[in-house]
């Protein structure tokens, strides 16, 4: 069996011109890994062989600093002068290059839910202070062909505001550039933003927005030109994912994006238009995200956390007149209002009236009375809400059930708080 280091290579899945990538198996920790080796020749080569080891490093240094469920976690790396490879989480579906093709577009849907989730996960580097600087399809890697979760990787060419032995010159890939990355401008979150809309662009249309050629020509365009609108490609694209990549596009730093939360709130309204999601009863995760972001009770959780959430939560929707939960009755879950309104009863009685971003039922999973409901709630109005289970919170992460018990106690208290002064005012 072939080794590199410890790793049994079980066989090639993809190959650059500056590498390959190996399907291998880690015998120690007992899974398979993604394994990316250097061509021998180039580290020998004498001009370029010193920046291939600093890219290979640079990514090795990311090792345990970047984790997150859409980022591809590094696990090891050896790098001297004969042999230099990085040990990945080995993610089997494929790239996103495979959806470049005119022939291989993505649903409108699908393809704004997996910009979204690189927008979070570009933030989540970005507030570490780690700017990709490469973003493209071939970096974008699919945890299932037909899904659309996703794990970015190879942050090689990352720039870390907090090292400066990490910013390489002259790195990247032409067709992805910013026109500040091109003109070697000092860069920030806003020229992976850059790059990101150029991705978002050639999933919308099968095309490049600039095109040359040579690497000369293009750099050119990108720097001086603007592109084609994407439904001047193809005709169906809506508007507000044309608008969300101009934006992305812009020539001008003061014009473009800010910062990835503006991005990712564009993505995420553009899913409020049925014409990317006709499915109603369908929520897509990347607006799990956004609407559970908006509410008051998880502004303590990181963004890992609420992507946790996201994972175990339950999300339906019901219309007026429907009780979701029962005076009476045993219940071992808690929910959220999304949208809408809905009375809360006792006894035929009306206590409160929940508004979208409430938290009920959570009282059953700490009562002594073995879960038995102490009033009822009835939509109001047509309602969205997200169901929690008790059996899904104990299996969550310590740091994520600890945000849980956190932000109830606040509930807690704000209600106790109300309940005074009410008694106060009697």
């Amino acid at each position: 069996m072939v080794r590199i280091g410890k790793y049994e290579v079980k066989r090639l899945i993809g190959e650059g011109a500056t590498s390959q990538v190996y399907l291998a198996h880690d015998p120690f920790a007992g899974r398979d890994v993604a394994l990316k080796q250097m061509n021998p020749e180039m580290l020998r080569d004498p001009e370029r062989g010193q920046l291939y080891r600093h890219l290979l490093m640079n990514e090795a240094s990311l090792a345990g600093k970047l984790v997150h469920p859409h980022i591809a976690q590094i696990f090891d790396a050896s790098v001297d002068e004969r042999e230099a490879f990085v040990v990945m989480e080995y993610v089997p579906g494929g790239t996103l290059e495979a959806f470049t093709r005119p022939d291989r577009l993505l649903p409108f849907d699908r393809l704004v839910e997996i910009v979204f989730k690189c927008t979070r996960a570009l933030d989540y580097a970005f507030r570490r202070g780690i700017t990709h600087r490469d973003i493209k399809p071939a970096n974008i890697l699919l945890v299932h062909p037909d899904g659309q979760d996703i794990k970015l990787t190879d942050f090689g060419a990352a720039f870390h505001v907090a090292s400066e032995t990490t910013q390489v010159a002259g790195v990247g890939s032409p067709a992805y550039m910013s026109p500040q990355q091109i003109r070697e401008m000092p860069v920030d979150q806003r020229t992976d933003i850059y790059s990101l809309g150029v991705v978002m662009y050639q999933l919308l249309t099968g095309r490049l927005p600039f095109e040359g050629s040579n690497n000369f020509s293009m750099l050119y365009r990108i720097t001086h030109e603007t592109p084609p609108p994407p439904h001047e490609l193809r005709p169906d694209v809506p508007e507000a994912l044309v608008a969300i990549v101009r934006r992305a596009m812009e020539r001008e730093l003061e014009h473009r994006y800010q910062d990835w939360s503006e991005f990712s709130t564009d993505l995420a309204r553009a899913f409020g238009n049925r014409a990317l999601n006709d499915d109603r009863f369908r929520v897509p995760e990347a607006e799990k995200f956004q609407k559970l972001r908006e509410i008051a009770f998880f502004r303590e959780f990181s963004d890992v956390e609420i992507w946790e959430v996201v994972g175990f939560s339950q999300w339906s929707r019901a219309q007026a007149g429907t009780v979701i939960l029962k005076e009476g009755e045993t219940g071992d879950h808690f929910c959220f209002l999304v949208d809408g309104e809905a009375r809360v009863r006792k006894r035929g009685k009306l206590l409160n009236l929940l508004t979208a971003g409430d938290c009920f039922g959570e009282m059953a999973l700490f009562s002594a009375g073995g879960g038995v409901r102490s009033a009822t709630v009835e939509a109001a109005t047509p309602v969205a809400v997200v169901r929690i289970g008790a059996q899904a919170l104990l299996r969550a992460s310590d740091t994520c059930r600890m945000h849980f018990y956190k932000a109830f106690l606040e509930v807690l208290s704000t209600r106790l708080s109300l309940a005074n002064a009410r008694i106060a005012n009697v």
